[in-house]
C-alpha cells in the first residue's frame, strides 16, 4: 500500500498561520554566559516557564542545573547558584505546570527530585529537594508531569520501567513495564487519561497509564520512531524518526489504527534528532533538528494533505535543545504565538525566539488567542488514581496573566531517619561539641591556614633538629620546647602548644 505522499512546495492554501516568522531576540535580551551542559543525551535539558528559566550545566562530581528569572536576561555571573544534589549527571528537568516554583528533575544517580525554589530566586546553592524519589535500579532519563492533576509525576528509566508518583504521598503506584528496551519519550493527550510511548525497541505504543494496559501498537521497522506527541483533541499522533536510508521522517498516525501511518515523508538527510513541538490553540506543528539550526513549521488540518507545509525559521547557529514558553508567557500585543528558549552550547547563550503573526491592528487577537489550559489544575492526585477524568481548566489570555488565588505545593513529610546504638538514637542525641571543635567552628578560613603553616613549620623543625627525651637546647622561641623523644611527639607537644596559644589570640581578639 502505497502511503501518501507530501509536497514541500509552497502551496496557496488558505491559512492565517502562512505569513508566521521567526524573531530572534537582541544580544541584550538573550543569557550569555551559562556553562551549558555537554551532556550528549537526546534531550532539551532546558525548562521555561513564566516565572523562571532552568539550564542543565556542565559540572564535576555530581549533576547540577542553573535557575534565573525569565527577566533577568543578559550576562549571567559564573557564581550565580545551582541546584545541585545530585550525584549523577542530570538528564531532565520539567517545570510543574501548575507550581511554578516546582521543577522536577532526573538523573544517572537512579533518583527523581522535586525542588521548591524559593519566590525571589536561588540565593545560594540548593542541594536539598522536597522529595527524593527512588525506584528504579537505572538512571532515569525522563520526567513528565500529568496534563490535568498537580500531584502525578511520571519517569522513565534505563531499567525499561515507567513509574508513576503520587506527590501526595511521596510512593510510587503504578508501575508500567511492558517496554522491552529504552523509553525515548512519551507524551499525554488533553485529559492525561492516554499515554503514548516511543521506544528503541522500534514500537509506537498507545496505552492507559493508570492500568498499563496497551490499547494499540504500530512495529515502525521502516519508521524507525524517536519522538512522538499528541496532536491535541484530534486523535492524531506525531512521530519524527529514521528511515531505512538513514534519512529523517516524520509521520502521521489516525489513533484508532495504528496499522498504518495516515502520512509518512522524508525530511532531509542530516543526522541529527528531530524534536517535536504541537501547539493545539494554532494547530501548529514545530520540528526542530538538532544539531542544526533550523525549525520547519506545519498546520495540521482534518482534511487531506492533513499535514501542510508552511515556513521555515533559519539560523547557522547549531541548537542542542529547546524550551518552550507556556502560552500565558507569551507577548500577546506583538501576535506571539510560540517562543523558544534555544540553547547554543559553543557560546554559553540562551536565545529567545518569538513566532509571530503579522497583524495591522494592536488589539486583542481572538482568533489566534482562543481559550487556553490555564494554571489551575483539574484534579488532584488522589482523584485521578480513582480513575476520575477532567479536561484542562481553560483561561482567557485577553486581560493578561492572572492567578485568582495562589496555590501551595505541600510535600509529604519526611521520613525521620535514626540510628540506634543501645538504645540511644545518635542522630537525635547529639553529642556537644569539644572545646576544640567550637573555636575552629568559628575561626575564619584564614586562621585555619595560619594553623596549618604553623603545623608544616614545626614538623620541619623536629625533622631536621634532631630532639631526645631530655634535650632543650633546641627551645622553640617564647619558650614552647619540646620534651618528647620522635619527631611525632614533638609535632604533638609543639603543635598543641601552639594552637592553645594561636586560639587564646584569637579568643581575645574576637573581644
Amino acid at each position: 500500500m502505497l502511503l501518501p505522499q507530501m509536497s514541500w512546495r509552497p502551496t496557496y492554501r488558505s491559512s492565517k498561520f502562512r505569513n508566521v516568522y521567526g524573531k530572534v531576540a537582541n544580544r541584550e535580551h538573550c543569557f550569555d554566559g551559562i556553562p551549558i551542559t555537554k551532556n550528549v543525551h537526546d534531550n532539551h535539558f532546558c525548562a521555561v516557564n513564566s516565572k523562571f528559566l532552568a539550564i542543565v550545566t556542565e559540572s564535576s562530581g555530581g549533576g547540577s542545573f542553573i535557575v534565573v528569572p525569565v527577566s533577568q536576561y543578559g550576562r549571567i555571573d559564573p557564581r550565580h547558584p545551582k541546584v545541585c544534589g545530585h550525584q549523577g549527571n542530570v538528564l531532565d528537568i520539567k517545570w510543574n505546570p501548575f507550581f511554578e516554583n516546582i521543577i522536577a528533575s532526573c538523573s544517572e544517580d537512579t533518583s527523581v527530585r522535586i525542588w521548591e525554589i524559593p519566590q525571589e530566586g536561588l540565593r545560594r546553592n540548593m542541594t536539598e529537594a522536597v522529595l527524593e524519589l527512588y525506584g528504579h535500579s537505572r538512571r532515569v532519563g525522563l520526567v513528565e508531569w500529568h496534563p490535568t492533576s498537580s500531584g502525578i509525576l511520571f519517569s522513565a528509566g534505563y531499567d525499561y520501567k515507567v513509574l508513576i508518583w503520587n506527590l501526595e504521598v511521596g510512593e510510587a503506584v503504578k508501575m508500567i513495564d511492558c517496554h522491552t528496551d529504552v523509553i525515548l519519550s512519551m507524551s499525554f493527550n488533553t485529559d492525561g487519561s492516554l499515554m503514548a510511548t516511543s521506544c528503541k525497541d522500534k514500537i509506537l505504543r498507545l496505552m492507559e497509564p493508570r492500568s498499563g494496559r496497551v490499547l494499540q501498537q504500530a512495529n515502525c521497522k521502516n519508521h524507525r520512531v524517536n519522538r512522538v506527541v499528541f496532536v491535541g483533541n484530534m486523535k492524531r499522533l506525531v512521530t519524527t524518526g529514521v528511515s531505512r536510508w538513514n534519512t529523517r521522517q516524520i509521520a502521521l498516525w489516525d489513533q484508532e489504527d495504528l496499522s498504518m501511518p495516515m502520512v509518512e515523508e522524508e525530511i532531509d538527510g542530516l543526522s541529527g534528532l528531530l524534536f517535536p513541538f504541537y501547539d493545539a490553540d494554532t494547530h501548529m506543528l514545530y520540528l526542530a533538528g538538532k544539531g542544526d539550526g533550523n525549525i520547519r513549521y506545519f498546520e495540521i488540518t482534518t482534511e487531506k494533505p492533513y499535514l501542510q507545509y508552511l515556513m521555515e525559521y533559519r539560523s547557522p547557529a547549531p541548537q542542542k535543545g529547546l524550551g518552550v514558553m507556556p502560552k500565558h508567557g507569551l507577548d500577546v500585543a506583538a501576535c506571539e504565538v510560540f517562543r523558544f528558549y534555544k540553547l547554543v552550547t559553543l557560546k554559553g547563550l540562551i536565545e529567545p525566539i518569538s513566532m509571530i503573526v503579522p497583524r495591522r491592528s494592536d488589539t486583542y487577537q481572538e482568533d489566534i488567542y482562543p481559550m487556553t489550559p490555564g494554571i489551575q489544575p483539574a484534579l488532584t492526585a488522589s482523584e485521578w488514581i480513582s480513575g476520575i477524568n477532567r479536561d484542562p481548566v481553560l483561561m482567557s489570555l485577553k486581560e493578561g496573566y492572572q492567578r485568582s488565588d495562589q496555590l501551595v505545593f505541600i510535600a509529604p513529610a519526611k521520613e525521620k531517619k535514626s540510628v540506634v546504638v543501645n538504645g540511644i538514637d545518635l542522630l537525635e542525641n547529639v553529642p556537644p561539641r569539644t572545646e576544640n571543635e567550637q573555636i575552629f567552628s568559628g575561626m575564619p578560613l584564614v586562621c585555619v591556614g595560619v594553623n596549618a603553616y604553623i603545623l608544616i613549620l614545626l614538623l620541619f623543625i623536629c625533622h631536621f633538629f634532631p630532639f631526645s627525651a631530655n634535650n632543650t637546647q633546641y627551645g622553640f622561641e617564647g619558650s614552647v620546647v619540646c620534651h618528647g623523644g620522635t619527631d611525632v611527639d614533638c609535632v604533638t607537644q609543639l603543635g598543641s602548644e601552639a594552637l592553645s596559644r594561636i586560639s587564646s589570640c584569637l579568643f581575645t581578639a574576637s573581644k
